[in-house]
């Protein structure tokens, strides 16, 4: 899940209150680049509420493409995770910018001072937050046209951390290391078979030891995909909505964990069947 810290739409108390009023047991924050939410988090907890789960996603880029890295269960305290939720958050910012100067050079799009100054006040600023603000100028009708057609157009510098980076730190941290949505690359990539086996080997020759493989995104088939590599190669399998608020179409808590096999008691036939 993704709250204001990074790219959703709920501060983190909201997600909270949102997690208790849907009955989860057992959740996650995992903002991009950051964990202040899950320190807001961890101050807002009282004794009954679901337990928690510290979390964070890297977005990671090495030659063979793009990968988000999973952190959970970290020590916020270790400096380790630390140096690399800055190191992030500043790569962050200065995408911002470049994006911010490419819709002006290349479109003519232009914001008030107050705006830019807004945008540049967040925590972690992203494509989504310049899409929105372009929706608000009338410069494009969504924000995904905004994405795709406008921002994506620039070819921008990667500032991404290395995936063996993003794990080092996480398994520093005392934290579980793990590969969010391992079916989904850059764009409209997909990695599977060969490809994603090639991809996990790396990742678990540099401490990988998860793979999400609930993912509100996933089919049935590439569940089963996951699954089975996660059994292959005796990874922990995670489950994921990433949730967004009202920047995506996806329901808190929707991670295809039960909605694959239909029932508690079918899932976890599925489970035994697959793993």
């Amino acid at each position: 899940m993704h709250s204001t810290v990074s790219d959703g739409t709920d501060t983190p108390k909201e997600l909270l209150e949102k997690v208790k009023s849907t009955r989860l047991g057992l959740f996650s924050l995992t903002d991009h680049d950051a964990y202040k939410g899950c320190l807001e988090i961890i101050s807002a907890l009282k004794p009954g509420d679901p337990r928690f789960i510290t979390g964070v996603e890297f977005s990671c880029r090495d030659e063979d493409g793009k990968y988000h890295i999973l952190g959970y269960n970290y020590d916020t305290e270790k400096p380790s995770i630390g140096r690399l939720v800055e190191t992030g958050h500043r790569n962050r910012m200065m995408k911002i910018q470049w994006r911010m100067d490419f819709v002006k050079e290349a479109f003519g799009f232009t914001f008030s001072d107050e705006d830019v100054k807004w945008l540049l006040s967040l925590d972690n600023p992203g494509k989504p937050h310049l899409a929105n603000m372009m929706v608000k100028y009338g410069y494009v009708t969504d924000k995904e046209t905004a994405i795709r057609e406008f921002i994506d157009k620039g070819k921008i510098k990667q500032l991404e951390v290395r995936p063996e980076d993003a794990i080092e730190a996480i398994l520093q941290s005392g934290g579980i290391p793990v590969l969010a949505h391992p079916s989904y690359g850059s764009g409209e990539e997909l990695i599977l078979g060969d490809e994603m086996d090639k991809r996990l080997q790396k990742l678990i020759g540099y401490g990988l030891q998860g793979v999400e493989g609930f993912y509100s995104g996933f089919t049935f088939k590439l569940i089963r995909e996951v699954l089975g590599f996660a059994r292959k190669y005796h990874l922990y399998v995670t489950a994921g909505s990433d949730y967004h608020g009202t920047n995506k179409m996806i329901e808190l808590g929707d991670n295809n964990l039960v909605h694959v096999a239909g029932s508690v008691p079918g899932l976890i036939r599925f489970m035994k069947k697959v793993l």
